[in-house]
């Protein structure tokens, strides 16, 4: 299957990918994504929905003892080294940048607890950069239809970064995840129902 054929797969199967994380910011879609990690986005957008509505800003949040915010995001799993990011990367947010998140890999990586597919997601979705953020979703289904043969999100990133054009990325990114979260499962994959089915790693 030829890389524009993929393309267009999921380009039927997801015509219009939208981030599942609710958000009315650059610095909440920063916080969302850091609570997102190994938690659904269902559920953090139940806890920002009460945490954004006294504790949406940089200079809010920062008004929240850490044990203040781990009760807040407890839900989230992980919630003590969450809460000790969020707070270590709104105090580097706001001397480094002014409370502004920065619209570059660099510098928002430089922020405490930002790694490098959260910085994607952010640049990606928010600031509209071309990025592709490998999440545990975007690992599988690449490895799955022999996009790479790694599970280094770096090596994932830089091979699909080569495969496919720019102006893809960040569309690809949201189409991979939404595959791999409602149709290749890391359990149960829904394999009657997917295109990929001939080029598929897994059951072939």
């Amino acid at each position: 299957m030829k890389n524009s054929e993929i393309i267009e797969s999921l380009n039927k199967l997801f015509p219009n990918p939208k981030c599942e994380l609710d958000y009315n910011s650059e610095y909440q879609l920063l916080v969302a994504v850091i609570l997102s990690a190994q938690c659904t986005d269902k559920r953090v957008n139940i806890v920002t929905r009460e945490l954004f509505k006294d504790y949406g800003s940089p200079e809010k949040m920062m008004l929240l003892s850490q044990q203040e915010l781990e009760k807040k995001i407890h839900s989230c799993g992980f919630y003590r080294n969450k809460a000790k990011n969020i707070l270590s990367m709104t105090k580097d947010l706001i001397e480094k940048f002014d409370g502004r998140v920065p619209n570059n890999l660099d510098e928002m990586q430089s922020l405490a607890g930002v790694g490098r597919k959260t910085a994607n997601v952010v640049l990606a979705e928010a600031f509209k950069d071309d990025a592709i953020a490998v999440d545990t979703h975007v690992l599988r289904v690449s490895n799955r239809l022999g996009l790479v043969k790694s599970d280094n999100p770096n090596v994932c990133e830089k091979a699909l970064m080569n495969t496919f054009d720019k102006s893809h990325w960040s569309k690809l990114h949201l189409q991979l995840v939404h595959f791999g979260r409602y149709i290749c499962k890391a359990q149960r994959p829904e394999c009657e129902t997917c295109p990929f089915k001939t080029i598929c790693q897994k059951i072939n």
